[in-house]
């Protein structure tokens, strides 16, 4: 009796076991497959997301203005984030094809002239004398310069044929993630329950604190990275064109760029400094310089005081997760691992805080 009862049980099992593996396949298969069909979106609902929550405060006010009219509120951020974007992309497309068709017009005409190199260049270290040569060259003979730097210019060529279709998918990107920023803003009191209500289904209890943490630290990244690029890059393009350098929108994407890796802007600015000294008058080029000094250690006293703003974490800990997140995942990597590691320090806390029974 004994046996059967235990053949019966094992049976049940085996069939229990088999019915939950079924499902759990069925389950597994049916995340993969959700997963593939929203891969695409995923890099700009991210984004949506950081845009929504950093520009929140902004929609409110402007909600606010509106007479409370939410909807109409979103209506305007997404246009007037698409306009704002849409608009300086335009004009730096436009100055970097202008400026390669006068490039292009005075080699073909032979009007493109080089001045001859400064008197004390070969005296630099190292590189003074094959640059001082190859500059003499250019200047006597542009063509046999060219022709020197081929193999050089192929690569360039296709890093900037690489670098234009990333350009454009990343603008697309963009686009689509202000539209879905847009649609969050205007549905952010259910977008609200939503996150908190997966927040605690994750953390319980600390479910709200996490994601209030979440919210604060993207804020803060937004603010203390990615605000203090766009003011440098912003004032150095004023720079840029005041004092006449070509494709200064090129010049100053660059230095945004930098910033954001947070290089600076001097890697852009110090030669365009030295380039205006040996061709621009004395006054313009003493003028660029004292503009540029300011600009180039701006960031050293606003990152300190928008960066870890309204976030109880340490702005080391910020700091740390949102250069290695640039690292390790690009400029959305800024946020993620900003976030990732401001999370992980919380929950270390937690952890370490939380009362051991004793025995």
């Amino acid at each position: 009796m004994n046996d059967s009862n235990s053949a019966i049980n094992d049976r049940i099992f085996l069939q229990r076991s088999l019915e939950a593996s079924i499902r759990i396949g069925l389950l597994l298969i049916i995340t993969f497959w959700c997963f593939k069909i929203v891969q695409p979106f995923i890099v700009p609902i991210i984004w949506g997301i950081i845009i929504a929550i950093a520009a929140y405060p902004l929609y409110i006010r402007l909600s606010s203005t509106l007479g409370d009219r939410h909807k109409l509120a979103a209506t305007g951020f997404t246009f007037g984030f698409l306009i704002l974007m849409i608009v300086p992309s335009a004009m730096l497309t436009e100055t970097l094809i202008e400026g390669l068709k006068m490039l292009a017009n005075k080699m073909r005409d032979g009007s493109l002239s080089i001045p001859p190199p400064p008197e004390n260049l070969d005296k630099l270290m190292f590189i003074g004398e094959p640059l001082a040569k190859f500059w003499l060259l250019a200047s006597e003979n542009i063509q046999s310069a060219l022709q020197q730097l081929t193999p050089v210019l192929k690569i360039i060529g296709s890093w900037l044929l690489s670098a234009a279709t990333g350009a454009g998918m990343a603008i697309l990107n963009f686009v689509v993630a202000i539209i879905i920023a847009g649609i969050l803003l205007a549905n952010s009191s259910g977008s609200n329950k939503f996150a908190r209500a997966i927040t605690q289904k994750l953390a319980n209890d600390k479910g709200a604190d996490f994601a209030d943490l979440t919210e604060a630290t993207i804020r803060s990244v937004a603010n203390g990275i990615l605000g203090v690029a766009l003011i440098q890059s912003l004032l150095a393009g004023l720079g840029f064109m005041v004092v006449g350098i070509p494709a200064a929108g090129l010049w100053a994407l660059l230095c945004m760029i930098l910033s954001i890796a947070q290089i600076g802007v001097a890697p852009v600015v110090v030669p365009i400094i030295i380039y205006l000294f040996y061709t621009a008058d004395t006054f313009t080029a003493v003028g660029f310089l004292i503009w540029s000094i300011p600009i180039s250690l701006i960031d050293n006293i606003l990152k300190p005081i928008l960066l870890g703003r309204g976030v109880k974490t340490p702005m080391a800990v910020i700091f740390i997760g949102a250069i290695g997140g640039l690292l390790s995942a690009g400029v959305i990597g800024l946020f993620i691992g900003a976030v990732v590691l401001a999370l992980g320090y919380e929950l270390f806390l937690l952890w370490l805080n939380t009362d051991v029974p004793s025995e």
